[in-house]
């Protein structure tokens, strides 16, 4: 039989905030052990957007989704954390010691006195829109994530979508795609109003094409996709000649199995209190996209806020209910674990 893995702290989710989760045990002498269904740490870092720019990271006025992922890495390799990647956890019990035991959907069994859950969004998929023939052309000019700018470097891009995503990336193509066009079923935008007010101006400048309460209806093309029909205020039958469309309408989150874990939830997302970031299971804490509570902010900051501070309570139920004592890193420095 496989041994059974054990460690301080199991963390569901190699995300931003499971690998700083880390960092904060790591100050307090507690090891982590990392699960992921991705192959890769980083998440939705890695997975939906890792060129991405990021500009709400304190201390750094930018930074591209893959580097941070790579500084959090280098940030906790003092603490030596294991992974288990490419693997969903499934099945959770409670052992006669109090310990959690979690195995694996490849067999894994891994124990902990605590989880720490920073699942992210979960697992996700796209929202399409209602397009007929959309099948027809994904991956052949249809892309619903955006990983590689590159990829559109002197293409003629369409984006569908009025949110930050659509905004966010309709901005940094404009510097990378031959034409830029984007199109939203309504005249006012979710995003951020200063990136609405940046896309605006991009588009007085006509370095954006700007087409509202307009919809993609139809797809064309023979090998791959050629271009697309917009229905607009004045035309049914609108046509854009284009390389890529991109309708970025968000995703659709999905718990997985750790729905079936008897966790309080509330519109998929798991409820914990604002003290510890606990849950209705005592041992268990969630942090990150993955949890709710009255004013959550889905920010990576708020996550790792919330980390140092389900740090701390977990640190205690490992302890018998000892208080950490602690201290800052100016003053005690990064020790290595072994």
């Amino acid at each position: 039989m496989t041994p059974v893995i054990k460690t301080d702290i199991l963390i569901i989710g190699a995300g931003p905030c499971g690998l700083f989760t880390v960092f904060e045990a790591g100050l307090l002498n507690l090891k982590c052990h990392l699960v992921d269904s991705l192959g890769s740490p980083g998440g939705q870092l890695t997975e939906i957007y890792p060129k991405k720019p990021i500009y709400d990271i304190p201390g750094y006025p930018e930074i591209l989704a893959s580097d941070l992922v790579q500084n959090l890495l280098k940030q906790i390799e003092p603490f030596s954390p294991k992974f288990t990647l490419g693997e969903t956890a499934v099945l959770l019990k409670r052992l006669e010691n109090q310990n959690f035991e979690v195995t694996t959907n490849k067999g894994t069994v891994l124990e902990a006195p605590v989880i720490a859950i920073a699942g992210g969004l979960g697992s996700f998929e796209p929202r399409k829109p209602l397009i007929n023939n959309i099948e027809n052309y994904e991956d052949k000019g249809i892309d619903y994530i955006i990983r590689d700018p590159e990829k559109y470097r002197s293409k003629n891009v369409v984006i569908s979508g009025g949110g930050d995503s659509a905004l966010d990336w309709a901005l940094f193509l404009v510097n990378i795609a031959s034409s830029v066009t984007v199109i939203h079923r309504r005249t006012e935008f979710r995003g951020a109003p200063e990136s609405v007010l940046k896309l605006l101006n991009f588009v007085k400048e006509g370095k954006i094409q700007l087409l509202t309460e307009s919809e993609v209806t139809h797809l064309a093309g023979e090998q791959k996709l050629e271009w697309v029909i917009v229905n607009t205020p004045t035309s049914d039958q609108h046509r854009i000649d284009c390389d890529y469309f991109i309708p970025l309408f968000g995703l659709t989150p999905k718990l997985g199995p750790i729905a079936d874990w008897g966790l309080e939830l509330e519109k998929n997302a798991i409820v914990v209190n604002t003290t510890d970031f606990g849950t209705n299971i005592e041992g268990i804490f969630a942090i990150g996209d993955v949890n709710t509570y009255p004013g959550k902010l889905k920010l990576i900051l708020c996550g790792f806020h919330e980390a140092a501070l389900m740090v701390q309570s977990a640190y205690k139920a490992i302890n018998g209910g000892r208080k950490p004592s602690f201290k800052y890193t100016t003053v005690t420095g990064i020790n290595r674990l072994d």
